[in-house]
């Protein structure tokens, strides 16, 4: 079919909104790894008021029909906060990104990702980073390894042939990212259990577990570590208060106590892992759908969460302790003691680390000293507008 026969129309009405979220059903219902995300989630997603992200970004959103069939859609969105972090960490003046892209075809990819960039040259762009989907707290990347198995909660998947036609676009690779699996039913080698049993000897340490009843108390240490802990990496922009608000709210049902440890040093809270069960396992039964039944399978099984894996989507050290021995000591007591908490209260055999950058060696090491390995990979590009 030639160029001319695809038509890429601006996103403008409710029916043309829906479109946009049905087509990612439509287009991955074949391929048995992908979870339908929850119809709910979708749409609170790319809908201002209901996702903080687009207080500080500008989007437009996408689709491609063939005659009358969508036949893919795209986002271009320019987040504000990316705007003015150092060019040298990833994001910075000039830079915009495209994102949530599906699509039956090269030709059609190719439309959609030129329609993309025509949108961020004219909000005055000069460069972009893809695929963001919206923010780089949510799904940023494009799945490169690992399409034979499901995602974890929050973690994205994509047609594998999306590489090919992405990268036949002019993009180039700016950065991988990894996810970390590891077998958690056993104990890690003896010099973890080393390096844990003298931190429990210690009486400056304290590891304790986060508590409900002091959610929001919980949620701004948190918060504080990871502003601090992640403001040097790559790609970083800061979480907004009211971001923090809305993940909380978001999470919330998913937290437990005793998956999400605070590290303390001489009573200061320095470090933290967060460890949430694999949503994805009882809403891959439900294909996105609450109702009419699927809020009972989820009901149930948030009651009490029983399943296979967990995964570890956030974990920060103060930047002040990067890079120490005590940093790591503390890094393997949380992961030893959410080991254990995992096993034992939820059945839990598998565990998930990610995502991590590839250049991001202290994650690394940590990752190569509990005997886990990359299952998959995550590639972010770029592109000279």
């Amino acid at each position: 079919m030639s160029a001319e026969q695809i038509v890429i129309t601006p996103v403008s009405s409710k029916r043309e909104r829906k479109q946009f979220i049905d087509c990612a059903y439509r287009l991955n219902a074949s391929d048995p790894n992908w979870v339908p995300p929850l119809r709910s989630e979708a749409r609170d997603l790319i809908t201002p008021g209901k996702n903080p992200f687009h207080e500080h970004a500008r989007m437009q959103l996408f689709l491609a029909k063939r005659g009358d069939e969508v036949v893919g859609r795209i986002s271009a969105h320019i987040d504000e906060l990316a705007l003015t972090q150092p060019p040298e960490q990833g994001m910075g003046p000039g830079t915009g990104n495209w994102g949530l892209l599906e699509a039956v075809d090269q030709q059609v990819t190719h439309a959609l990702i030129e329609t993309a960039e025509h949108w961020l040259r004219d909000q005055g762009m000069t460069r972009v980073l893809a695929p963001i989907s919206l923010s780089v707290w949510e799904e940023p990347g494009l799945l490169i390894k690992g399409h034979d198995h499901p995602p974890t909660v929050m973690m994205g998947h994509n047609d594998a042939r999306h590489q090919g036609w992405i990268e036949s676009a002019d993009y180039t690779l700016a950065k991988r990212l990894f996810a970390y699996e590891l077998d958690i039913s056993t104990p890690f080698p003896p010099l973890i259990e080393r390096i844990v049993k003298s931190g429990e000897r210690s009486s400056k340490i304290n590891i304790r577990g986060a508590e409900l009843k002091h959610f929001d108390r919980d949620a701004e240490i948190i918060l504080s570590i990871l502003n601090d802990a992640w403001s040097d990496n790559w790609g970083f922009v800061p979480f907004t208060e009211h971001e923090v608000e809305h993940v909380g709210k978001a999470l919330k049902p998913l937290v437990r106590e005793d998956l999400i440890m605070i590290a303390e040093l001489e009573g200061e809270p320095v470090a933290f892992m967060m460890t949430l069960p694999n949503l994805n396992e009882p809403v891959a039964k439900i294909d996105g759908k609450l109702f009419p039944f699927g809020w009972l399978t989820m009901l149930r099984w948030l009651r009490q969460p029983n399943c296979r894996t967990m995964r570890v989507p956030l974990m920060g050290v103060v930047k002040r302790l990067q890079s120490s021995r005590m940093a790591s000591q503390l890094a393997f007591m949380m992961i030893e003691y959410i080991r254990r908490n995992a096993t034992a209260n939820y059945g839990a055999t598998r565990g998930e680390l990610g995502w991590v950058l590839e250049d991001n060696q202290g994650m690394v090491a940590i990752a190569d000293a509990i005997d886990s390995t990359v299952n998959k990979e995550y590639a972010i590009y770029e592109k000279t507008l």
